[in-house]
């Protein structure tokens, strides 16, 4: 979610970009309730800094924009739950197997493009 400001963000933009239903019990999606004292402020707007903290949600400020961007709920609080990227398999342009597992250690861009 990018917010221009962190004030007078209403119950109803949160839920809309979020899924997170802001009531006097807590932070709610569906069925799951998690306690956010201060999260919902008495003018009906949502204190995000309570909000991210209490649903483990990243929040980040760009300077540079003013933007803020708020990152979705976690258990722990980061947007990976692990850093290990997965290990597939390709072939390169002389037709032989190769893994990214080989480039351990050294920096990897990839680039994926698709037709459709």
């Amino acid at each position: 979610m990018i917010l221009q400001t962190l004030e007078h963000v209403s119950t109803t933009e949160v839920a809309d970009r979020t899924g997170w239903t802001a009531k006097p019990e807590g932070m709610c999606r569906g069925e799951i309730c998690v306690p956010a004292p201060g999260a919902l402020r008495d003018n009906g707007t949502v204190d995000i800094n309570v909000m991210a903290n209490r649903l483990g949600m990243p929040l980040l400020h760009d300077d540079n924009t003013g933007v803020w961007a708020l990152g979705p709920a976690t258990a722990t609080g980061r947007a990976l739950s692990t850093a290990a990227a997965a290990d597939p398999e390709f072939i390169d342009r002389n037709g032989h197997p190769f893994r990214l597992s080989s480039l351990r250690g050294r920096k990897v861009l990839l680039v994926a493009w698709s037709s459709y």
